[in-house]
């Protein structure tokens, strides 16, 4: 296991280095995005329709934030259970995604996809949304607000602790 502080915009130089169980202190800009977001996404690539934001070479984070307080850029920001996003992933990861944050294990279409496309899905920690929300420096709804906390939203962070559960290879933390 290894420790990187990595930035999201140079994503191509890291993601295939990276190794289950590699500690990762993330930088840069990732979106958040659930489920019912993930169908509007999916409804937009299918209809050739313009994305609230460029798939390539992004990281989506299972996410749905609350209000900001104490003039904090965000509220809690928890991960959400990743496999209610994994019948939407694989197109997502086709059209050029290649980090997804969350909880919880992934479908084997899901990692045959990952692998397939050279991606990586790393875990965050369900019930540390306070901690998570002092990494983030700057939030901004950039679309789909009528789904409120669910909306999608443009986040800076700096050194957001996650770790890879699942590397480009396919290798596995939910693995037996």
């Amino acid at each position: 296991m290894k420790e990187y502080y990595l930035n999201s915009d140079n994503i191509n130089e890291w993601v295939e280095k990276l190794e289950k169980g590699d500690r990762v202190y993330l930088s840069g800009t990732i979106y958040t995005a659930r489920d019912a977001a993930h169908k509007k996404i999916v409804a937009l690539l299918e209809e050739n329709k313009p994305l609230p934001f460029e798939l390539q070479n992004s990281i989506i984070y299972y996410a749905g934030p609350t209000p900001a307080k104490n003039n904090l850029a965000i509220g809690s920001i928890g991960p959400t259970t990743s496999s209610r996003m994994d019948v939407f992933t694989p197109l997502l990861l086709d059209n050029g995604l290649k980090t997804m944050i969350g909880k919880g294990g992934r479908s084997e279409d899901v990692v045959s996809s990952m692998v397939k496309n050279k991606a990586v899905y790393f875990a965050a920690v369900g019930g540390a949304g306070a901690l998570y929300s002092n990494a983030v420096t700057n939030c901004e709804v950039i679309a789909f607000s009528d789904l409120g906390c669910e909306s999608v939203k443009r986040l800076t962070i700096k050194d957001f602790p996650v770790t890879v559960a699942i590397d480009s290879n396919g290798k596995s933390l939910f693995e037996r």
